[in-house]
């Protein structure tokens, strides 16, 4: 973990080396991604088989048996602890609730002869990835397939990898609350390929959204045009603006929330108090004593982790910008005061009692959101990222009279004939 000042006359220099920080993975994988994809663009189902047997340790009987079935949905929904299955309930509520105010309203405008407008429509298809190999993640499940329900997309494929040939039922229970209409036990870059190009069994999708390994990530890259994809997500941060009125084992825990990730995530504390800057530091030490990813937490702090001193929350605001976090904590006396001051981060937490696990389950808005410095210019998954616009026009004589003319002129002086003559024929003499 590394300390910065603004009051050092280094610090300039330590901020942009944390700000150019490499905390991607080093590993080469697009040569060994664009071979399995070539593989299932040419043999289809019969290679997916082979390399699920041979990354997920379990060989499928067939094609057909890599499809979940409708009662292996209902037995995995069945099988959950009561309590869990209304903690789902509950964060799927809300987040079809917040999701759901997003949808937008076609435009149309109107003057003599002239009528334009703009329709919104959803996209017909979406592939969903669900990280299945280190852990399970129902709340990923949740947080990518209710958007693309809200918006209106008819069919939403699963591809989620069983390790073992095991699948999870809080998973399985997520989709089936979610509305995904098809689950395929496959991972890694051959379930990306499968869903860009389809298979024999595996029709084609528009859009792949969601997190997965370097693998995963360097197939959706090399996928995309073919189809569109969300983003190509990064290690996860948090930046946690907090004054020394904090209680520090809570702002340590929230650091240690997303240093638990990976350990190439990114955890960054910015506050004005440098004793209680050593308080939580302190205290992170304490709880990595008992956590039980202290190894993954342990690593990711020690070689990303930072405090930044401030002289005051102008400078926090302004430094936050250049960071420009995935997560924003702001733990001050007016935290919407300081947010107003803030443009850039994926998504903001505001005051004392709210820590940014909350928005990773029920609060609400997306936990999907644009990591390494991208909140720049990207924003977190909503329903916008499942519908497109169409534009379209209506003339009749009298409108066409009215700008036909212009658009000859315009045509003309671009050197585009046919263009010009097929408005101008249109024309009154």
């Amino acid at each position: 973990m590394r300390t910065l000042d603004t009051r050092d006359t280094g610090f300039e220099a330590a901020f942009r080396d944390l700000l150019d920080q490499a905390r991607e993975t080093t590993a080469k994988v697009d040569a060994a991604v664009a071979a399995i994809i070539a593989e299932v663009r040419a043999r289809g189902d019969a290679a997916l088989v082979e390399l699920t047997a041979r990354f997920d340790r379990w060989s499928p009987s067939s094609a057909v048996a890599l499809r979940v079935t409708p009662a292996e949905m209902e037995a995995a929904a069945a099988a959950i602890a009561p309590e869990r299955r209304q903690a789902l309930e509950l964060a799927a509520r809300r987040i079809e609730a917040f999701h759901r105010a997003q949808l937008p309203r076609d435009v149309e405008l109107e003057e003599p002869g002239i009528r334009t407008g703009m329709r919104w429509g959803a996209l017909d298809a979406v592939g969903l990835y669900v990280p299945g190999g280190k852990a399970a993640y129902p709340s990923s499940v949740l947080m990518n397939a209710l958007p693309a329900r809200v918006a209106g997309v008819g069919r939403i494929a699963m591809c989620v990898p069983t390790p073992d040939g095991l699948l999870n039922p809080l998973v399985l229970a997520a989709a089936q609350l979610a509305g995904v209409t098809e689950v395929w036990r496959i991972g890694g870059a051959q379930a990306v390929a499968a869903l860009a190009w389809g298979t024999e069994g595996i029709a084609p999708v528009d859009r792949i959204v969601g997190p997965g390994n370097a693998y995963v990530a360097e197939a959706k890259r090399q996928v995309f045009g073919r189809v569109g994809i969300d983003s190509i997500a990064g290690p996860s941060e948090v930046v946690v603006i907090a004054d020394g009125t904090n209680d520090p084992r809570h702002v340590a825990l929230d650091l240690l929330a997303q240093a638990e990730h990976d350990e190439a995530a990114q955890s960054i504390l910015v506050t004005d108090d440098a004793g209680f800057a050593q308080r939580v530091a302190a205290a992170v030490e304490v709880e990595l004593r008992t956590l039980p990813r202290a190894a993954i937490a342990g690593a990711s702090w020690a070689a990303h982790g930072a405090v930044i001193l401030v002289r005051d929350w102008a400078e926090a605001a302004e430094l936050t910008n250049r960071l420009a976090p995935e997560h924003l904590q702001i733990m001050v006396a007016d935290p919407r005061a300081l947010f107003g001051r803030i443009r850039h981060a994926g998504a903001a937490f505001l005051g004392r009692w709210c820590p940014e696990a909350i928005g990773d389950y029920v609060a609400g808005p997306n936990h999907v959101l644009p990591t390494g410095r991208t909140a720049r210019f990207a924003s977190g998954l909503s329903v916008f990222d499942f519908l497109k616009r169409t534009t379209w026009v209506e003339t009749d004589a009298e409108g066409l009279a009215a700008i036909g003319p212009a658009a000859v002129r315009l045509a003309e002086a671009e050197g585009l004939d046919a263009h010009g003559l097929s408005v101008a024929a249109r024309l009154p003499r």
